[in-house]
């Protein structure tokens, strides 16, 4: 039997996405978010949800665009420190010892050590509540070439962390299960029997 535990926000799993950003100053900021994902295919599109008190918030909305960085498992420390201090007060760059990137497709910076990035023109905000919905339209996907196999970026190479609300932790990616869009023609080959 199942339990209400009540209207939660609350998802596994929760991505780790470092959103890059410029002030009006041409200053690289970077906070870490943990509500987005895909949100459409075509065009491909990112969603990320933000607190309107954030330095990114105004940053996303004067220069129209971000950049989503994927930290892999080694730059936990980083990607958490990046979540708890505010750009308008930090250096976040000069703090980590990490690098910004300037994009050469969107006005945004993005993460040089993180293996996987974004880069984003804002697309639409939404006002959802105590978040502002920022949908990126997805002009370009960098990634380091040695977690590349035949075009493809392999997750297990990347490591990208997973947020849990539930006990304010991160975690890695659990092990391979099956193959998408394979595993469930098991049951589709019965049906059709």
């Amino acid at each position: 039997m199942k339990k209400s535990i009540g209207a939660q926000s609350l998802v596994f799993p929760t991505p780790v996405f470092v959103v890059g950003t410029y002030d009006l100053e041409e200053k690289p900021n970077v906070m870490t978010a943990a509500w987005g994902g895909i949100c459409c295919s075509v065009p491909p599109c990112v969603a990320v949800s933000i607190r309107e008190e954030t330095y990114s918030y105004r940053n996303i909305l004067d220069r129209k665009a971000f950049t989503i960085s994927i930290p892999s498992e080694k730059y936990v420390k980083e990607a958490d420190y990046f979540g708890m201090v505010s750009g308008k007060n930090v250096d976040k760059f000069s703090a980590t010892g990490l690098t910004p990137v300037k994009s050469e497709v969107v006005d945004a910076p993005y993460v040089n050590e993180f293996p996987f990035v974004l880069e984003c023109q804002l697309l639409q905000s939404v006002e959802i509540g105590g978040h502002t919905q920022f949908i990126g339209e997805i002009k370009d996907t960098k990634v380091d070439e040695d977690i590349i196999k035949n075009d493809d970026p392999l997750i297990q190479k990347i490591t990208p962390l997973i947020f849990a609300l539930d006990n304010m932790s991160y975690y890695g990616v659990g092990k391979y299960v099956a193959k998408a869009f394979s595993i469930g023609k098991e049951i589709q080959k019965k049906v059709d029997e």
